[in-house]
């Protein structure tokens, strides 16, 4: 098993090198490093803001929504991220280059993705003509954390799973 997860290991960071070499072309980098920052929040808690004002009565059902899986993917975060402690990619290999600041300093999951699926999940369910907006967001901002060298891939698919469980439980107790 140990054999395994060091295989596993390897092959994380081989691609999350990958990934990272694009961060070499500044134009990347930068998209990236702007659809990391709005990824912090601002873009969605902006969204949420909106949504009342556009959609009335079901757009404020939807932020409040948005609201109760941010603070629940928020507490599942922070759980396994003092649980696992797992040192980011550039802390672990000089090869990686860390193009952006961290938030904090451990890698597991990435709560950008985490974040990102469990908005868009929700949001979706409730206004799926918004696909066009928040897939190809919620895509660059998983997308940019490898490549800033901030995660891992797996960091970033368990991520994603993570925040698409926590907001489809959402959905079948609350929709």
């Amino acid at each position: 098993m140990q054999q395994a997860w060091q295989w596993f290991g390897k092959w994380d960071l081989s691609l999350c090198l990958s990934c990272n070499r694009l961060g070499r072309f500044w134009p990347i980098t930068g998209l990236l490093r702007i659809c990391s920052r709005l990824g912090d929040g601002v873009f969605w808690y902006s969204l949420m803001a909106v949504l009342p004002l556009a959609y009335g009565w079901q757009g404020l059902q939807a932020s409040l929504h948005m609201l109760l899986v941010a603070v629940l993917g928020l507490m599942v975060y922070k759980w396994l991220k003092t649980r696992t402690v797992r040192p980011r990619p550039c802390a672990v290999s000089q090869h990686v280059t860390q193009h952006t600041t961290a938030l904090d300093q451990f890698s597991f999951p990435s709560g950008h993705t985490l974040h990102a699926v469990c908005f868009s999940t929700v949001l979706l369910a409730y206004f799926p003509g918004l696909v066009l907006l928040v897939v190809p967001f919620t895509l660059l901002v998983a997308i940019s954390r490898p490549v800033l060298g901030l995660h891992y891939p797996s960091d970033v698919l368990a991520g994603a799973a993570i925040g698409y469980l926590l907001a489809s439980g959402s959905l079948l107790l609350l929709v």
